[in-house]
């Protein structure tokens, strides 16, 4: 599910679940071990990466339907955590867009410092309120500290999907590059950063956002969204997702 490399000071992080990268229990527990295990063997940056065409297509939800109330609300939990170990890393890390990364995927990018997409047809963006799941206000609040309150009202309320060239314009990624060059030029980044004096560097990286970090990991945010994941509307289109992918399988 993850493969950890480390490239000199550098560790990247890459998500290898196939066939879409798809979010559960276990992937985030392992994602949470990796950053932790990587900042403890002192590497100064953190590359996190998906597979070609495929960054991450957000949750697993056939599997997350089968969880009863204690699943949900420790999955939900242990979601925020990474958000909260990511964004507060005491290190940079660089999301390497390496395609797809709808929902929860965006989600994870979104609380990287840098984001690097790879160019092609490929889309990015926060679609939750189309399969009835409400975002949570944290979530709108860290899209709200890279594209503005008014995208990311927009881009909320309408569950709206982005190409790469969209997100690059309104500044949801910062840089577009080819598929195959993604992880490379994340690592340039990466290493730009590296070559800073490091105290001064991420003191003022973390200080840039302690607005938003302020605000991540309230004590009720898994509770409310297990509320919301076991209402009636959630639960519909939930498996009215998981009935569409199973006939698209099967065709």
């Amino acid at each position: 599910m993850i493969v950890a490399t480390k490239h000199g000071k550098i560790a990247e992080i890459s998500l290898q679940r196939p066939p879409v990268n798809a979010l559960n229990q276990s992937v985030i527990d392992a994602l949470l071990a990796a950053h932790s295990e990587a900042i403890g063997k002192g590497s100064q940056a953190i590359i996190l990466s998906g597979s070609p065409g495929m960054f991450s297509g957000g949750l697993d939800v056939p599997e997350l339907l089968n969880y009863d109330t204690e699943g949900i609300e420790r999955f939900w939990h242990s979601f925020f955590a990474l958000l909260h170990q990511l964004a507060s890393s005491p290190v940079p890390v660089i999301a390497a867009i390496t395609g797809h990364a709808p929902a929860g995927g965006a989600v994870l990018v979104m609380h990287c410092d840098y984001r690097v997409a790879a160019v092609g047809e490929f889309k990015i963006g926060l679609n939750e309120v189309r399969v009835g799941l409400p975002i949570p206000r944290n979530i709108i609040y860290v899209l709200e500290s890279i594209v503005g309150l008014r995208q990311a009202s927009r881009l909320t309320t309408t569950g709206s999907l982005l190409s790469p060239a969209e997100a690059f314009e309104i500044g949801l990624v910062d840089e577009l590059i080819d598929a195959n060059a993604v992880v490379s030029r994340c690592k340039k980044v990466a290493e730009g950063l590296v070559a800073l004096p490091p105290v001064a560097m991420n003191a003022t990286r973390l200080a840039a956002k302690a607005d938003f970090l302020d605000r991540l990991g309230t004590a009720d945010d898994a509770r409310i969204a297990t509320d919301y994941w076991f209402s009636d509307e959630t639960q519909l289109n939930m498996k009215q997702l998981v009935a569409a992918l199973n006939d698209k399988q099967n065709k």
